[in-house]
């Protein structure tokens, strides 16, 4: 029988119910209140209850007990219950024999691939009117989507004690001591490492279920943050984009300024994405102008004025509000909403600090438990690429490539890659012909696969576990997390097509889901699902991405070619290094200042973005002061992601090395379903080196070399 969600949670309330100590049972009515039990401390019973341990299981036990009680008595809370608790817990859950061990172990495995994923699929379905573009939106999807069903399952796992049984009996390792045993570990101590990792931290229910509001709200921001690009004016007050173009920021707003490398008349429209990018940091768009095809703006003068009536479109059926009312031109910028969402993300972060002793803010958390790499060395691998006497001769060759002296708006630069020769307008025109619609883009899969060098009976396995949806924002890929249910590939549909900003990031998408399947279904323990940390599903999605061009069609790689794709991922990388750290020392201000106003985050936003800018890119993309490093959407609504995107890059090159030419698919294969090691382990076992940014450097050198001979 199929355990549904409803079962799951009852099951979890019933556990809790079981265990919970007498003193949490309510008193019948009319009863004397119990009295409050005697305040004791876990850890300095601690000896006492591995002595007991000891003494039924033998002197053989005793680093066991050890090691498990302690990991217990530093999570124990009041709530958990008193001494006697606390000694029958432990003395009733420790399991010595070795063969007990393994079908405790099993039995873990088995319950949280079900609870993972069953509420995997819960959140999904809650979030599915306001994530998918089927329809108007009603107010209350947005609701929905803030809904988190499994908010309170760490909370229920703590109260339950089935946490406490894990930490009693498997260890809970540093990155440390995992690097140090990452030689000489078997799988079935990585499997119980992973298992305990997650009781690493212990968030309230209350902060879980304000970190998916915060998420989901600020998700929603972003998803409704458009422009119309007819209605944005040059600052004569033409008109340099077609009727019909609404473009997402940042991440459509940044690859127009792309796709503009191959339009010979694209540098004026560069300009002006550049000058309304900036504006979005600085909070300085005129709200009117947002979303709103009845307005139009000049970022130049940021004057605002009703568009006529012949230039406007056709009013997109969104149930908006917004559209609803009528237009207005009114110049007051938005308020400071940017920052308040970011804030909100901030606010809901700190609750769950109050859970993690051991990493007691999210920054501390994205390092050590998440990525798995210190903080040191992340900041280390960036600002080893932001200082590399590469870039200046980087620039100084797309200068050459230009004609011009760079400009702040070739941070973007992309006529490394051979799409740069092809018009935006044509490539739309071939994608929206393939692509009509995310049933076109699902049924070509099986071929996509086999170009990239997969057989077609593994083509035809991804292409039977990977589902594709319609998305209202940019895009993403949605993983599973039980066998049984199927990722999700989500991207941008246009009305008429998909366009080629959609395709590739489709393709992107296509990678992460290829990866989320392989590390689900070919895994020999699913405690060990994924990869060690998001930057390594990025570097495996780029290496799909960066193959869209001859997916279709229309390059086939050659050395030259190669040469510049290395050129483009080393100036991609660089870019959005600067933007990490733009996002990590955002959360360092915010902990540093947590009673700030949206408008002081704002201000120091863009403080700490023109400071790294004058810094680091001024010298060769001039525009001293540029906010360019703080715009992108995924600083206000994920909670420190951007610096998985650059160390993605160093490991997708290094993976690139591994996976190119015909062995493509065996090997992605291969790499992908190794499971969760740490960083280092997996990058080993995948390339036979741990993770640096010296490949990318190396393969730069050589190919600048090559291209100024």
């Amino acid at each position: 029988m199929r355990l549904t969600v409803v079962a799951l949670a009852l099951a979890l309330a019933f556990a809790c119910a079981a265990c919970a100590t007498p003193q949490a049972v309510a008193s019948a009515p009319g009863a004397p209140a119990p009295a409050a039990p005697p305040s004791f401390s876990a850890p300095a019973l601690a000896p006492q209850l591995v002595d007991a341990l000891v003494k039924q299981h033998g002197e053989a036990a005793r680093a066991r007990a050890a090691l498990g009680v302690k990991q217990v008595v530093d999570r124990w809370q009041k709530t958990d219950g008193d001494a006697a608790a606390l000694t029958r817990l432990v003395e009733d859950q420790f399991v010595a024999d070795p063969a007990q061990q393994e079908a405790l172990l099993a039995r873990f495995e088995t319950a949280f691939e079900q609870v993972d994923g069953h509420l995997l699929e819960a959140g999904r379905a809650l979030r599915w009117w306001a994530e998918l573009d089927t329809g108007p939106e009603l107010p209350v999807d947005g609701l929905f989507a803030a809904l988190d069903a499994g908010a309170h399952l760490t909370e229920d796992l703590f109260a339950s004690k089935l946490a406490f049984v894990a930490l009693l009996n498997f260890p809970l390792p540093s990155v440390a001591d995992m690097d140090a045993g990452a030689a000489t570990w078997t799988r079935r101590q990585w499997a119980a490492a992973r298992l305990t990792r997650r009781f690493a931290t212990r968030p309230s229910g209350e902060a879980e279920l304000a970190i998916a509001r915060a998420g989901a709200e600020a998700e929603a921001f972003i998803a409704g943050w458009n422009l119309w690009m007819h209605h944005v004016l040059a600052p004569d007050g033409s008109r340099p984009f077609p009727k019909g173009m609404r473009l997402i920021a940042h991440w459509n707003l940044r690859d127009q300024i792309k796709a503009e490398y191959a339009a010979p008349d694209g540098l004026a429209r560069q300009r002006l994405l550049e000058t309304a990018m900036e504006r979005i940091v600085s909070q300085t768009v005129p709200a009117a102008v947002v979303d709103d095809p009845r307005v139009d703006w000049n970022p130049a003068t940021n004057a605002v004025t009703l568009a006529p009536a012949a230039e406007v479109e056709e009013l997109p059926k969104t149930g908006s509000a917004r559209l609803a009312a009528p237009p207005n031109a009114s110049p007051e910028p938005e308020p400071d909403l940017r920052y308040e969402r970011l804030l909100a993300c901030f606010h809901a972060a700190q609750l769950e600090d109050q859970g993690s002793p051991s990493a007691p803010t999210l920054v501390a958390r994205r390092f050590e438990l998440d990525m798995e790499m210190s903080e040191a060395r992340v900041r280390g691998l960036l600002e080893s690429l932001l200082q590399s006497p590469l870039v200046p001769r980087v620039a100084a060759l797309i200068e050459k490539r230009l004609g011009r002296k760079l400009e702040p708006h070739d941070l973007y630069y992309a006529g490394f890659l051979q799409r740069s020769a092809y018009p935006e307008d044509k490539l739309d025109a071939l994608t929206q012909k393939r692509y009509p619609d995310a049933a076109a883009y699902k049924k070509d899969m099986p071929r996509l696969f086999t170009a990239l060098g997969f057989s077609a009976e593994k083509a035809k396995y991804l292409d039977e576990h990977i589902l594709v949806d319609p998305a209202r924002g940019a895009g993403h890929a949605l993983q599973a997390a039980r066998r049984g249910d199927f990722p999700r590939l989500r991207t941008r549909i246009d009305p008429g097509g998909m366009k080629y900003k959609g395709y590739n990031i489709a393709v992107h998408e296509m990678g992460h889901n290829a990866e989320q399947t392989f590390s689900l279904y070919e895994v020999d323990s699913t405690l060990l699902a994924g990869v060690p940390n998001t930057a390594f599903t990025e570097a495996l999605a780029f290496t799909f991405q960066n193959r869209d061009m001859e997916l279709l069609g229309l390059t086939k790689p050659d050395a030259g070619s190669e040469q510049l794709r290395t050129l483009s991922d080393f100036w991609a990388a660089w870019e959005i290094a600067g933007a990490a750290l733009v996002d990590l020392g955002v959360w360092e201000w915010m902990y540093a200042h947590p009673k700030a106003t949206p408008a002081e985050l704002r201000a120091a936003t863009v403080q700490l973005a023109t400071g790294l800018w004058d810094r680091s890119y001024a010298p060769v993309l001039g525009g001293k002061g540029s906010t360019l490093l703080g715009v992108y959407s995924h600083l206000i609504s994920s909670f420190l992601y951007l610096p998985n995107y650059p160390v993605g890059h160093f490991i997708a090159f290094q993976l690139e090395e591994k996976l190119r030419g015909p062995a493509f698919g065996a090997e992605f294969e291969r790499v992908a379903k190794f499971g969760r090691e740490t960083p280092d382990a997996w990058m080993r076992n995948a390339t036979g080196a741990p993770v640096s940014a010296e490949p990318l450097l190396r393969a730069a050198e050589a190919a600048l070399a090559a291209q100024q001979k």
